[in-house]
């Protein structure tokens, strides 16, 4: 049998085998990804493995790369990828993703044992500090309030020319208008 041919059995008897599988992802036909533990387990990692052209002949290759993996360290990384790089030359020139697959969940916990949380650095905000920040804010966007001294003293003010500012008669233009509403214009005209 040819490479190739190897390749697609062993396909579709992954296929078969992880059908309805959450742990199991096909990326491409030569590209898999799964998850050795529950999501919630803090021991749970999941193994990227790509088969190279030539693959059963030729060793996988196996990564920890995936974002899930950022809690690991990279010393827990190494030994897993050491163990599993075991297992490969042990069965290379066989089918033997569904052979590693079963071998990580079957010793996850040997793997994991001296697994470590990578805590990555976030910044905690208190909520006083959000307060401050805030009011500090709001503090900005309020307008000056004026006095109606200062308000009248800017009315009266002219412009360079000596006219007083545009609209300075509109309140007393509002107030006749009102005035009209209520009594009867006289009668043009009536003849």
């Amino acid at each position: 049998m040819t490479a190739n041919e190897d390749q697609e059995m062993e396909l579709e008897a992954l296929r078969s085998i992880y059908e309805g599988d959450e742990c199991f992802k096909e990326i491409s036909p030569v590209s898999f990804q799964f998850r050795i533990g529950d999501l919630e387990d803090t021991k749970a990692f999941i193994l990227d493995i790509t088969w190279p052209e030539t693959y059963p002949e030729a060793a996988p290759q196996i990564c920890l790369d995936a974002f899930f993996n950022n809690r690991i360290s990279a010393e827990t990384k190494q030994l897993i990828l050491s163990k599993l790089e075991e297992q490969v030359e042990a069965n290379l020139g066989t089918a033997m993703m569904y052979t590693l697959f079963e071998w990580a969940k079957d010793n996850q916990e040997a793997l994991m044992e001296n697994h470590k949380p990578v805590v990555t650095a976030v910044t905690l905000t208190s909520s006083s500090d959000m307060t401050s920040t805030t009011s500090a804010a709001k503090k900005k966007e309020k307008k000056e309030q004026l006095t109606k001294a200062q308000k009248r003293r800017i009315i009266s003010r002219t412009d360079n020319k000596g006219e007083l500012p545009r609209g300075w008669n509109w309140v007393d233009v509002i107030k006749v208008g009102t005035f009209n509403l209520f009594f009867p214009l006289p009668a043009l005209n009536q003849t």
